[in-house]
C-alpha cells in the first residue's frame, strides 16, 4: 500500500506539471472557496481516502472528533440531496488538508471568478488530463472504490471494510447495499468497461 500511495503523489505531481502552463492566467487566491463550498460533490478513491484517514487520526484528539462530525453531518446532507461545504474547509476559509487534497480538488481552478452564477472555467486541455488522471487513479486503485469524500472515508472506518480493502481484497458484494444507495463506484469496473456499480 506505501508503493501506491507513493504512485498516488506521482500522478498528483504529473497532473500539476502538465497542466501548470495552463494555470498561468488562473483567478484562484487564498480565501478562495467557491469550489469548496458551492460547486458539489468532492469524489475520491478509497486509495485517496486513506491517505485523508491516516492524516485525521493523527490530529490532536478534540480536532479529530470535529472533523468526524463534520464528516457525519455532511454524509447525512448529502443523503439528503443538500449539498454543504467540505468537512475540511475551516472558518478562514483554507484547506485543513490541503498538501493532502484529493485530485477532484486538484483539477479545478478557474480562469474567472466564480460566483453562484459563474461556476470554474476550465481550459479544455486541462479537463481531458484530469479525465486521464482520474482512470490513471482509478486503475492505480483497483481493488478499490470511488464516490463522495465522506461516503468512502465512513466506508473506511468500518473494520471489516478496511481490513479487506488493505488485504488488497476484491469484494464488491461487501458494500453492495450501501454502495447503490450512495452512488459507488467500482474502479475496477470503471478502468474496464466504464460502468457504475454493479456487484
Amino acid at each position: 500500500m506505501e508503493e501506491k500511495k507513493k504512485r498516488l503523489q506521482t500522478l498528483y505531481d504529473d497532473f500539476e506539471s502538465d497542466a501548470a502552463p495552463y494555470k498561468t492566467e488562473a483567478v484562484c487566491g487564498r480565501g478562495c472557496a467557491f469550489c469548496c463550498s458551492d460547486a458539489g460533490s468532492i469524489h475520491i478513491t478509497t486509495l485517496e481516502g486513506l491517505v485523508i484517514r491516516d492524516r485525521v487520526n493523527r490530529l490532536p484528539r478534540p480536532r479529530q472528533v470535529t472533523v468526524k462530525k463534520a464528516l457525519a453531518a455532511d454524509m447525512k446532507q448529502r443523503e439528503r440531496k443538500k449539498p454543504c461545504a467540505c468537512p475540511f474547509l475551516m472558518k478562514n476559509r483554507a484547506c485543513m488538508i490541503y498538501e493532502l487534497r484529493p485530485f477532484a480538488c486538484r483539477r479545478i481552478y478557474s480562469l474567472k471568478v466564480c460566483s453562484r452564477d459563474q461556476h470554474p472555467v476550465i481550459n479544455r486541455q486541462v479537463m481531458a488530463m484530469g479525465d486521464e488522471a482520474i482512470r490513471a487513479l482509478q486503475q492505480l486503485d483497483d481493488s478499490g472504490y470511488s464516490g463522495h469524500l465522506s461516503y468512502i472515508l465512513y466506508m473506511l472506518d468500518n473494520p471489516a471494510f478496511i481490513s479487506s480493502y488493505l488485504a488488497g481484497e476484491y469484494r464488491p458484494e461487501s458494500v453492495m447495499a450501501f454502495g447503490k444507495t450512495h452512488g459507488i463506484i467500482i474502479n475496477r469496473l470503471m478502468g474496464q468497461a466504464g460502468e457504475n456499480f454493479r456487484p
